[in-house]
């Protein structure tokens, strides 16, 4: 008599670098039990291993990274289907950073992220993949040849931001919202700077947009000029050329940046 398991999980799940399968998947992502209200005293023995396993995670982001060179970062839904306008336009516009020099960063999964890594993978440029454990099944795609599982999202959210000179985003849930918000902020706290943040799909982020005008720059909860932060345009050329714009900018400031400080250093002034 075959006994059938206690769960219905099939698939395979990824725990940081570990796969598992059937009953091997756990019931808790790692996230989940580091974020949940500790009981009795026992996280005082275990968070501290915790932490070495935090800084491991980012050990091995940055070793896998390090040497990558200049990337774009896309994001977009999960959910979107092959033969849906989406996957094509994300497709395109991959292909297009690719062609610009650049690498293209996603979340590794499907949908928006699988048809950025197939536009870069087909250009015969380099597609990462930046994956997280989640409690349903989703994987990296196969069309990702730079990849790494992360078990937290703050350190994979770190590894977006530090490899990438710029973020396409289209139209997704609220995944996609959490890095654009997130690096909106780090962007207009001045975390990071001239980090160009192009959405691509005006019909679907122009409410958004003209909330964020009509609402918080109306009252005043953000400055008028942190609306500069985001460019809207349905043009897949326009969207990488924005971000290209962009980075030129940057290195031609910090070249004069440089070669003024050496000037006065030659000069025998402050550095």
């Amino acid at each position: 008599m075959t006994t059938e398991p206690q769960h219905t999980r099939t698939g395979q799940y990824w725990k940081g670098p570990v796969q598992l399968r059937g009953r091997q998947i756990p019931e808790k992502t790692t996230d989940e039990r580091l974020l949940e209200p500790s009981q009795g005293t026992d996280w005082v023995h275990s968070d501290p291993w915790r932490v070495l396993r935090i800084q491991a995670e980012f050990v091995e982001g940055f070793g896998a990274l390090a040497e990558l060179g200049p990337a774009v970062s896309v994001f977009g839904s999960a959910r979107t289907k092959p033969d849906e306008p989406d996957y094509e336009l994300a497709q395109d516009i991959a292909r297009r950073i690719v062609e610009a020099g650049y690498a293209v960063i996603t979340g590794g999964g499907p949908g928006v992220m699988e048809a950025a890594n197939k536009g870069a993978y087909d250009a015969e440029g380099i597609s990462v993949g930046l994956g997280i454990e989640l409690p349903f099944e989703q994987g990296m795609n196969r069309y990702v040849d730079l990849g790494v599982n992360f078990r937290y999202f703050f350190a994979r959210k770190t590894m977006f931001v530090k490899y990438s000179e710029g973020f396409i985003v289209l139209p997704g849930g609220f995944g996609t919202m959490d890095e654009l918000f997130e690096s909106l902020t780090l962007v207009q706290t001045k975390k990071v700077k001239r980090f160009p943040i192009v959405l691509v799909g005006t019909d679907f982020w122009g409410g958004l947009v003209d909330w964020i005008r009509g609402t918080l720059a109306e009252r005043g909860t953000i400055s008028e000029h942190d609306l500069d932060l985001l460019h809207v345009t349905d043009d897949p050329a326009e969207a990488v050329d924005v971000v290209v714009r962009a980075n030129r900018s940057r290195r031609r400031e910090e070249m004069a940046a440089a070669a003024e400080a050496a000037a006065r250093a030659g000069a025998g002034g402050p550095e």
